[in-house]
């Protein structure tokens, strides 16, 4: 970084930094981590909130790393790890300011992040075509499959390439056609050729350098790996989280008021979308019961894709090629496009099935050729395995994945600081279902308030008896007895903070449900006026 913007980043870390504090001061399960000197100026510093480390238990299987905001173009370098929710939409797993970009900063910052998730590796993860970034992920994440964002390989492209661009306005089309639409690793070669004699680009470096590399972003050499993509259209392996937010002017000392509109902004279109998953149903395009039990498991968004690959079975009929042992060979292939077939194996006896797209690795959601043998051999719902947890109503439901948190804990102090966590993650999780509703909130107050009265009949049990129940019978006695007395003050000091502030949200989330609900209304009466003053003048 040059020693301009470093100096004119010193005085917005202290601000960064003093956020970050009293966040962790709020929420003990916010962290964050600085590296650096001794007087920050050139500290990197990460952080990730409560939140995010609950979405990363269920989100985490493929992940965005995003060091754009890092360029000459903006005044804060900013990186992000984010990933994709059970509605198709961003979700934040981390940020961290870059001060220092060398390769010793980014191995850093992904073993802090690696640590802060419980050590649970991604199964792959999209990054910028970035040496030190890439070398970083190859000695932190081993056993993550790494790939380049492909915007940016199209960016760096048209920077490379200006000239070819600009004589040739046809070349861009072709080019995003040769890597999006190549179903097969042989039509891209085929088409990579044909598209480097075409534009005089057979001696061309960078092209040679961006052919060498297509294992890493050509999406045809990508697809036994799951990256969630298809259910996100159009986003290329980009983060859009902080899109519109973090902008070119953002500088540190309003980098964190940018950073918490984009969370606010986030927050309630996962809320909208959750409540228009639960409130309303989709409309069936088929009588087939596979769709109508696809519709009541996944989330809108991903029932939206599912619904597009089914209804296309009708036009890409199943024909047997042939069969050995309850394993059946199929071909399936648009009507008029025989050359642009799938080969489908089935298996009769577990009813899997698996096909040459690899849409299902690739995406998690399972592709037109396999609906089209299901529906050939009677297959009427959808079996388990091609219902990925990930993609349904249910997705945060059930216990914590991180199974680290489950092991047996060595110490009273961590036993403490386990049953502390499990409890915050569960309540957080009420929150948010007790907000969507006005009747869902009354009822998630009275079961509050009931719970209330039983752990305080378990306290209030413990200290009749002097403290003598047994570890097991009287866990919350057990947990304060293991710690010393100031340290139950600033537990006790932390819980009230967190729980007043679970209240205000409670509240805000109320009033904002009172007014949208009223302005429900408000629309109702008006719609009701129209309709009556237009059959009146129908009578008319």
């Amino acid at each position: 970084m040059n020693t301009g913007r470093q100096r004119s980043m010193s005085g917005g870390c202290q601000h960064v930094l003093g956020y970050l504090k009293r966040m962790h001061f709020e929420n003990p399960n916010f962290y964050y981590a600085i590296r650096g000197d001794h007087d920050r100026s050139t500290s990197n510093i990460f952080w990730i909130d409560a939140a995010s480390r609950i979405n990363y238990n269920y989100f985490g299987d493929t992940i965005v790393f995003d060091t754009s905001y890092c360029s000459s173009d903006y005044k804060v370098p900013f990186a992000t790890f984010t990933g994709l929710n059970h509605h198709g939409q961003p979700v934040r797993f981390g940020c961290a300011v870059m001060l220092d970009e060398s390769e010793a900063a980014y191995i850093w910052l992904f073993q802090t992040w690696l640590h802060a998730v419980s050590g649970k590796s991604p199964v792959s993860i999209t990054t910028e075509p970035a040496r030190f970034v890439q070398m970083a992920v190859s000695q932190v994440l081993p056993n993550t499959r790494l790939r380049y964002c492909k915007w940016s390989m199209f960016k760096e492209t048209q920077t490379h390439l200006g000239h070819v661009y600009e004589s040739h306005p046809t070349f861009e089309a072709e080019f995003r056609k040769c890597v999006d639409e190549s179903e097969t690793i042989e039509e891209f070669e085929s088409r990579w050729g044909t598209l480097l004699e075409q534009y005089y680009l057979m001696d061309d470096e960078w092209m040679q350098s961006v052919y060498d590399a297509r294992r890493m972003w050509v999406p045809v050499y990508m697809r036994d790996t799951f990256f969630g993509e298809h259910c996100v259209e159009g986003n290329e392996g980009r983060n859009i989280y902080f899109d519109g937010f973090i902008t070119a002017d953002t500088t540190l000392q309003v980098l964190i008021q940018d950073y918490e509109k984009a969370v606010g902004c986030w927050h309630e279109k996962e809320l909208r979308a959750e409540d228009d998953t639960s409130n309303t149903m989709p409309l069936l395009k088929t009588p087939s019961p596979m769709e109508k039990q696809a519709a009541n498991v996944y989330t809108r968004k991903i029932f939206m894709k599912f619904q597009e690959e089914l209804v296309e079975t009708l036009v890409n009929p199943a024909t047997e090629l042939e069969e050995s042992g309850g394993v059946t060979m199929f071909r399936v292939a648009k009507f008029g496009e025989d050359h642009r077939d799938r080969i489908v194996t089935y298996n009769s006896l577990e009813t899997k099935a698996s096909c040459s797209c690899q849409m299902f690795e690739f995406s998690g959601v399972i592709c037109r050729h396999i609906l089209a043998v299901f529906r050939a051999k009677n297959v009427l719902t959808l079996p388990s395995e091609y219902l990925l947890k990930r993609w349904t109503r249910n997705a945060k439901s059930g216990g914590s994945l991180d199974e680290h948190a489950m092991e047996e804990p060595t110490n009273s102090r961590e036993s403490l600081t386990i049953r502390y966590d499990n409890l915050r993650q569960d309540a957080v999780k009420f929150v948010e279902e007790g907000a969507k509703s006005i009747q869902v909130y009354n009822v998630a107050m009275n079961a509050l308030e009931e719970a209330a009265k039983k752990v305080a009949a378990v306290k209030n049990q413990g200290v009749a008896q002097g403290g003598s129940l047994a570890n097991d019978d009287n866990p919350v006695a057990s947990c304060l007895s293991a710690v010393s007395s100031e340290e139950k003050s600033k537990k006790i000091q932390e819980l009230t903070t967190e729980l007043e502030n679970t209240n205000k949200r409670c509240e805000v989330y109320r009033a904002n449900l009172l007014a949208v609900l009223k302005d429900m209304e408000d629309q109702k009466l008006k719609l009701s006026v129209k309709v009556h003053n237009a059959r009146f003048s129908l009578k008319e």
